[in-house]
This record gives C-alpha cells, sequence and structure tokens, in this order.
C-alpha cells in the first residue's frame, strides 16, 4: 500500500499566519473529554494534573495557564512547523530568526557557527538524515557524497544513530540541499527535534528471519511516527506529492483510535499541533546483539523468537537516555527498564501507546527534564505501565528471559546467508573525507553496492560479490580503510561527537581531541605494562548532553570546561552498566595523571577477564580515588636496570629522565632509539 506524506494535508493550512487554538497547558483529569474529542475511554482520577498536547480544545478552559517552555509556543504559533521558517528562508540575512531556528530542527537541521571565527558569526546549517536502520541506497550514498563537496565542507559524518550529517550549507543553498535529497530516496524529516528520530536496528545485512524481523520492525515503526502534516515537502518541494510506500498494518496502526491515542480531524493524528515534550529514541535489536546501545532509549524492542527461530513478539524497555546538565543532580543519565512483552501484531500499538503517554504527560514546562525518562522516574515504572496499558487497550504480558547482551561491531569481512558477502569499515569518529571519501565513493559507485550506516560510526558495504573481495580490499586498504586486525583496539570502540568547531553546546574538543587522547591511552598502557590486544571503552563529548553516549562507557570524558573534563568509569564493554562520575574539572594535560595509576592497578589487582569498567566498580571510587591521589609513577623493582640494554646506571636514570619528556619509560625509548638507527643504517645502505 502507498500513501502521501507530502500532499495528505498540504493544502489545509496556507496561511502562515494562521492561528492555532491555544495549547492550554495543564488540565485537570476531569476536564479530559472536554478538551481532546479523540478521548473515548475514561481516565481514572487519581491521574495527576498534567501539561496536554491539545489539538483543538471543545470548549475553553478555566484552569490557570501553567508555565510553558518558549519551545512550546514557538511549535503552536507555527501552523505545523511552517511558520516563520517559511519567510525567514526567502530573507537575505545568512541566519534565521529565534523561533526558525527551533523549528527548522524538525526538518532535520540545526543552525551553527563556526566558534573558531573571529569576528562576526559565520553561520552555516547542518542536515542530518533519517535513515531507519541505517539502510542508504546507492543513490543516496552518492548524492550526499556530491552534497558534501558541492555544498558542504567536503566531508561526510556519521553517527551515532545510523545516520549522516552534512556540515555547512548555508542558508541560500538550504532548499537545493534538501530537495536533492528528498528526490534521491532520501529524508531529513524528523531526524531533530520533538519527535521520534532515527529508529537504529542492527546494521549487518544478515538473512536471519530475526535481523531481517528486527530490520523490518524499525521501519514500520518510524513510518507509523513519521509526522503526517506536510509541513517538510511544502517548505522544501513545494508542496509536491512525495510517495512512500507503506505497509497496511501501519497505517491501520496510525488511524486506530479505539483507546483514544489520536487528534480527532488534525493534520497530526498522533503529535497534535505540539508534537513530543522532546526528542524521542527508539531502537529494534534481537537478542545478544548490543550493537545499538538499547538501554539509551526511549524505547528499546528486542524481538523474542522460538525454538525454530521464528519471532512471535517483542520484550521492551523503556525510559533509556543520556542527557544531563553539570552539577544538577535532578538530571542524570538512566538505564532503559524492562516494561513488558507483547506479541508481534501488536508492536506498533504498544509503540503507539508508550508514545501518546509521553506526549500527554511528560514536561512541557521546562526542556531540561522533559525526556520520557523523568516522567518514569517521577511515576515509577508501575503506574507509568498501568497508564501505557490503558491506550493500548490490553496487559502488557510479563518480559522474557533473554540472554547475555554482547557488542557487535560487524567490522572485516562477514557471510550475508544469500552467497553474497558485506564488509564493515570502521571510521575514526565517522568521519568521511580526503582519500578515504574518494575511495568509498568510487567502489561503491564501480560494484553498485548499498550500504548501511552502524550506531558506533562506521559504514558496511554490502551486497558483495565473492569476486569482488580481493580488489575491494586492495583499493580500500591504500585509503587507510584498513581490516579490524590492522586497527588499534582502543579505536575500535571509541567514540566522539563532533563537538568544536561547530556545534554551538560544546564546551570543549571531542571528535579532534580524541585522536591525540587515545595515543596517550596507548602509551599508558604500555607504560604500565599492558598488551596490545587489550582494549577499553572510551567515549568522549564536548558538553554533559551525551551524544556519543559517553555515560555508558568504560572511560567516559565529558567536557566541562575549556580543555577540561569530567571523568566518568564503570561502564561495560557490553553497554549495560551506566557510568558514574569520578572526577570533575580535570586538564587535558593533566588525565594521564589519573588515568597512570587506575591502569597500573588494574592490570596488577583484577579478577580472572574483569573488564576495567567492573574494576573501577569494585574496587569503588573511594578507593580509586586514594590511589590517584598517592600516586608516585610503577613500582620499579631491580630487574628494572635492563644490562643488555643499559651498561650502567648512570646511563639508564639519563635515559629515564629524557623518556618522561615523551611519556615514557626508559625502556621504551631506548628501543625507539635503536630501531631508529638500524633503520636509519639500512637506508644507508639502500642508497
Amino acid at each position: 500500500m502507498t500513501t502521501s506524506f507530502g500532499a495528505a494535508n498540504t493544502g489545509l493550512l496556507k496561511d502562515p499566519k494562521l492561528q492555532i487554538p491555544s495549547f492550554r497547558g495543564l488540565r485537570s483529569s476531569g476536564s479530559l473529554a472536554l478538551t481532546r474529542h479523540a478521548r473515548s475511554v475514561s481516565v481514572p482520577s487519581t491521574r495527576p494534573s498534567v501539561i496536554r498536547a491539545v489539538s483543538t480544545p471543545a470548549k475553553p478552559d478555566t484552569a490557570s495557564e501553567t508555565k510553558r517552555s518558549k519551545v512550546e509556543i514557538f511549535k503552536e504559533q507555527s501552523n505545523y512547523i511552517r511558520y516563520p521558517l517559511n519567510e525567514e528562508l526567502l530573507t537575505d540575512a545568512p541566519n534565521v530568526n529565534d523561533a526558525a531556528t527551533q523549528i527548522i530542527k524538525f526538518h532535520g537541521s540545526y543552525q551553527q557557527y563556526n566558534r573558531d571565527d573571529r569576528g562576526p558569526k559565520n553561520y552555516s546549517f547542518m542536515l542530518r538524515t533519517k535513515n531507519p536502520c541505517g539502510k542508504v541506497s546507492n543513490q543516496l550514498y552518492l548524492t550526499m557524497d556530491d552534497l558534501a563537496d558541492q555544498f558542504g565542507i567536503g566531508t561526510l559524518r556519521l553517527t551515532t544513530r545510523q545516520t549522516f550529517q552534512l556540515h555547512g550549507v548555508v542558508k541560500k543553498d538550504l532548499k537545493t540541499v534538501m530537495s536533492t535529497i528528498i528526490k534521491n530516496m532520501g529524508s531529513t524529516l524528523g531526524a531533530c527535534g520533538d519527535l521520534n528520530r532515527n529508529v537504529l536496528a542492527p546494521a549487518a545485512p544478515l538473512t536471519r528471519k530475526d535481523y531481517l524481523f528486527a530490520q523490518q520492525t524499525a521501519e514500520n515503526i518510524a513510518a507509523l511516527l513519521t509526522p503526517q502534516s506536510g509541513f517538510y515537502y511544502d517548505v522544501w518541494v513545494d508542496g509536491e506529492q512525495v510517495i512512500t510506500a507503506e505497509t497496511p498494518e501501519v497505517v491501520k496502526a496510525r488511524n486506530d483510535n479505539s483507546h483514544g491515542t489520536n487528534f480527532l480531524d488534525s493534520p497530526e493524528p498522533i503529535y497534535g499541533t505540539q508534537f513530543l515534550p522532546r526528542k524521542f529514541k527508539i531502537a529494534v535489536t534481537v537478542p545478544t546483539d548490543n550493537s545499538v546501545d538499547i538501554l539509551t532509549n526511549d524505547i528499546g524492542v528486542v524481538v523474542v523468537s522460538d525454538d525454530k527461530g521464528e519471532p512471535q513478539g517483542f520484550n521492551l524497555y523503556v525510559g533509556g537516555g543520556m542527557g544531563r546538565t553539570h552539577r544538577l543532580e535532578t538530571t542524570f543519565a538512566r538505564l532503559g527498564e524492562p516494561l513488558g512483552y507483547v506479541p508481534k501484531e501488536d508492536i506498533l500499538y504498544a509503540v503507539k501507546a508508550i508514545v501518546v503517554t509521553q506526549r500527554e504527560n511528560g514536561r512541557r514546562d521546562d526542556r531540561k527534564y522533559s525526556r520520557m525518562k523523568y516522567l518514569i522516574s517521577s511515576w515509577g515504572i508501575e503506574k507509568f505501565r498501568s497508564v501505557v496499558e490503558e491506550y493500548y487497550g490490553k496487559k502488557f504480558e510479563p518480559f522474557r528471559e533473554l540472554p547475555e547482551w554482547e557488542f557487535k561491531s560487524y567490522l572485516g569481512w562477514h557471510e550475508q546467508g544469500d552467497g553474497s558477502l558485506f564488509c564493515g569499515l570502521h571510521v575514526d569518529n565517522g568521519r568521511i573525507g580526503g582519500k578515504m571519501k574518494k575511495t568509498l565513493r568510487e567502489v561503491i559507485e564501480k560494484y553498485n553496492l548499498s550500504v548501511r550506516l552502524t550506531p558506533n560510526q562506521n559504514i558496511i558495504l554490502c551486497d558483495i560479490r565473492n569476486a569482488w573481495k580481493r580488489p575491494i580490499t586492495t583499493a580500500l586498504a591504500q585509503a587507510g580503510l584498513l581490516q579490524p586486525r590492522y586497527v588499534d583496539p582502543l579505536n575500535i570502540t571509541a567514540m566522539a561527537c563532533p563537538a568544536l568547531p561547530m556545534c554551538p553546546l560544546a564546551i570543549t574538543e571531542a571528535e579532534r581531541g580524541i585522536p591525540d587522547l587515545l595515543k596517550r591511552v596507548r602509551a599508558v598502557f604500555e607504560k604500565v605494562g599492558l598488551k596490545y590486544n587489550e582494549s577499553i571503552v572510551i567515549r568522549v563529548t564536548g558538553c554533559p548532553n551525551g551524544c556519543a553516549r559517553p555515560y555508558m562507557a568504560e572511560l567516559g570524558l565529558v567536557g566541562d570546561g575549556p580543555n577540561s573534563y569530567q571523568i566518568w568509569l564503570g561502564g561495560r564493554p557490553n553497554q549495560t552498566s551506566i557510568a558514574r562520575s569520578f572526577m570533575n574539572k580535570v586538564k587535558i594535560q593533566d588525565l594521564e595523571k589519573v588515568l597512570e595509576p587506575l591502569f597500573y592497578h588494574w592490570k596488577r589487582r583484577r579478577q580472572s577477564k574483569e573488564s576495567f569498567g567492573d574494576f573501577t566498580i569494585r574496587m569503588g571510587f573511594e578507593k580509586l580515588q586514594e590511589l590517584v591521589d598517592k600516586w608516585e609513577g610503577p613500582e620499579l623493582a631491580p630487574s628494572r636496570y635492563n644490562l643488555k640494554l643499559f651498561a650502567d646506571k648512570e646511563t639508564y636514570e639519563a635515559m629515564d629522565k629524557l623518556s618522561k619528556l615523551q611519556n615514557k619509560n626508559a625502556h621504551q625509548l631506548a628501543m625507539e632509539v635503536i630501531r631508529n638507527f638500524v633503520a636509519s643504517q639500512q637506508n644507508g645502505k639502500g642508497e
């Protein structure tokens, strides 16, 4: 079945300044039946007063007006996310006004300026695509590659939610870029803003039933929660009809109002005029595969199959989220917790019921507390479940038992299961540029490959014939896209957000700083005797919003001042435990003073196969702080004086002094000097 997102309601509200009925804010449960025509079931009188996402009130409300955030007012006055963006795009100014800055987020764009530049602000726009499951067609990849060169800064950025970010687009080019994406099988609709964001699923193009079912479910959820009022196509392609295929079950679930979920006669049956209180994130996966950081999402959906591998239903987690504010303990990162199990035919109705519960009850007065995790934290899971069940129309079944989670990167070469291969490529921090970008384009274009983007900022080339494996491997290696065994294990799991210079929220560096940081961590590993194949999960963000999910890392660095970070410890390699704040305002140049004692004692005191994150939790932060405070360097045993390398103690001590200037030990520096000498002699002979 097909339906038109672009034309269905395009002509409905042509006047950009048409007044939308006011959003009334707090309403008592007794007035609910008067405020929403759609409500068809009774609501317990014990439900607290909440801010309602009202579309068309039946009659004026006498309740006192409640405080609302500025963004709520912008949404109310926007004519379903059109105004004033549609007018601001026509001005000669390089930027848009405050209201349009908020409204354009729903269209998938953020207004930014280069914070490295001095003088007048140099405005541009970042565009983010919407790619459920990280799926990108050959046509769309080549289009994005072209747009990066023609209108961006010459690079593509892979995100932690399986999408592209295109930086540096100036306002006068926005319509050209947006319309080009739309006409080449892409979209940016809802990639930002107060609505459902990109739906994650394992990126691996495996032909296993459970993986295919998870990916199809992710696409159906994305379609269910896509805005319907046509604002996106009105602004960027002048209301041109854009036909998008939808399954009948998606259309049926969206239109179903059996339990009072919808706004009647509204161009946005699920979202209304006010959309959601804040962004909303969903991931779908299969048991054991935690490539999607399942517990960090507002909703985590897990396929449950029978003994024959046939999908039967889904476990649901709710209430995950990363964002927080420094030194404000009422804001926090939170793991999702089990809600229950639903049969496979009910998944869209259950997801819709959860979304509507957040829409109706999430806070709209203070955006710091508007994510669903705060609603669940306030209510408790039992009350949240009972309210969701009213909108779902059923009781949730008990959560099914699941095996242990594992992080799966899907790097390297793998069988798809249909005779073809796929190749997962590590991309440091997701930044595709230079020779890497040129070579990727050549390979993808030559072999007509589709691609998948992963939640770890990497890329997968799909549907590769066996005969192509060798020439593709050679071409990629020459561009620095190496097989995972040739990449430092620290880099494989590391992530960083873009941060400076373009992100307006960044307090300090992340993407630009992490390459040097990882080299320094590797040097500390070597200094304390940790082997090359040992690794920990490191994530860095330039602010506490947590886009690179640092609160799930074994070592998270969160910007809290210029060249300064909070250090978070205690996540697990499989992303199932939330980290805790260990130290504040550690200057970047002082990191070794903290990391060296931690890694040294991890090597010497860890239990069998104990990860760094688990070690830090077992030891306790008080003990770890004591070890850091008392640290004077690794203990030097008498055998430290390597007489095969140093003829006397004085030579050793001189070398030791020099080595400390380079964050090495004497033995490492001596070996480096010897290697360099031997290499120079060999080069001399070659000449």
